[in-house]
């Protein structure tokens, strides 16, 4: 593995400086210098600090490149050689999918070891043996998930919502953002940055990205700080299914907030997941305007009256119709209303 001695061999070369006359200046044995330049010892921190003095170059770089080479040591210790931690990659963390969505800046990627470490500081942890750790703090039920795909997909996430500008959150305001979030959908937008904005303005984070292939997750909850933070996976065909996910985590801020502080919350006890679909369903179409959409004639004229006169999306209307299997999915109506079209 390449330490930094193999850099100082470089730096001392091009200056025309020996190793015997660096040691001196450095106040270390002949013996103590060779082995620094062949990587037989590690370097301390108070080495690599005299070190900086008479180089000019920064301690922290001289750490750093001390540290990989120990982590890629303890890699290789771990899984015998280069080819193992390569098939790891591939077969635990979608090394091919990750390249191609470019969501971890790979410094080599010829490199296994190094594109073990990249996925390590994408990940934010100091090895695979936190995973189990982080594990724990998601609430998630779903036999046979990868939870290591679903580990890069929240981070992505964390990634992409750190530049997002958000307001103060107040928990009094909930109402109104599910308001402005039910206008949106009566106008049939599906943009997702205006979506953003909306959440945003209201004090949430907002991500809507899809997750690595194989993974089953649809959305989930957490509170980075003190700010709800709403992840949504993408995974819809109609308008009413896109908007039912975000107002289901909605549900999960008013009723979960707490919880969410310590813990992603992707499927939590039945109780609070029927509490959190009660929540959207009732903030969608509430039970008495949706008796009286029963009662009607189903015809376009009939459910249109009660989109205008009720200001019910009919995105909405017609989806949840065909959920209950009072219109077909292929009917003209749902194909109308609530189908996404592509640009």
């Amino acid at each position: 593995m390449v330490g930094f001695g193999s850099f100082l061999k470089d730096y001392l070369e091009f200056h025309n400086i020996s190793q015997s006359e660096f040691a001196i200046r450095l106040g270390i044995t002949q013996k103590h210098m060779n082995e620094i330049a062949n990587g037989k010892v590690p370097i301390t921190a108070e080495l690599a600090a005299n070190i900086s003095r008479l180089t000019g170059i920064d301690a922290s770089f001289i750490i750093n490149v001390e540290n990989d080479k120990k982590l890629k040591e303890t890699i290789i210790n771990d899984l015998g050689t280069e080819k193992a931690v390569d098939k790891m990659l591939k077969e635990n963390f979608s090394l091919k999918e990750l390249k191609e969505r470019e969501w971890v800046k790979f410094l080599d990627i010829t490199s296994p070891l190094q594109n073990y470490l990249d996925i390590l500081k994408f990940l934010k942890i100091k090895d695979l043996s936190i995973i189990p750790s982080l594990e724990k703090q998601v609430l998630f039920k779903k036999d046979g998930e990868d939870f290591n795909k679903l580990a890069l997909w929240i981070a992505h996430c964390d990634e992409i919502c750190a530049d997002q500008k958000v307001n103060e959150y107040n928990k009094l305001n909930l109402a109104f953002l599910v308001e402005d979030l039910n206008k949106l959908a009566y106008k049939g937008i599906h943009d997702i940055n205006e979506i953003q904005d909306i959440l945003n303005k209201y004090g949430f984070y907002f991500v809507c990205d899809k997750a690595l292939k194989g993974t089953k997750v649809r959305g989930c909850f957490k509170v980075r700080g003190l700010t709800p933070t709403i992840y949504n996976t993408a995974n819809y065909a109609g308008l009413d299914s896109l908007y039912f996910e975000i107002l289901h985590e909605i549900g999960h801020c008013k009723s979960d907030y707490n919880e969410a502080k310590n813990k992603t919350i992707i499927e939590s006890t039945e109780e609070k997941e029927k509490r959190a679909d009660s929540f959207a369903i009732n903030n969608m179409i509430g039970e008495e305007k949706w008796m009286l959409i029963l009662d009607s004639d189903l015809t376009e004229k009939s459910l249109l009256d009660i989109s205008k006169k009720y200001k019910i999306p009919m995105c909405y209307i017609v989806g949840r119709l065909a959920k209950f299997k009072k219109i077909p999915y292929n009917s003209t109506l749902y194909n109308k209303y609530d189908v996404i079209k592509s640009a």
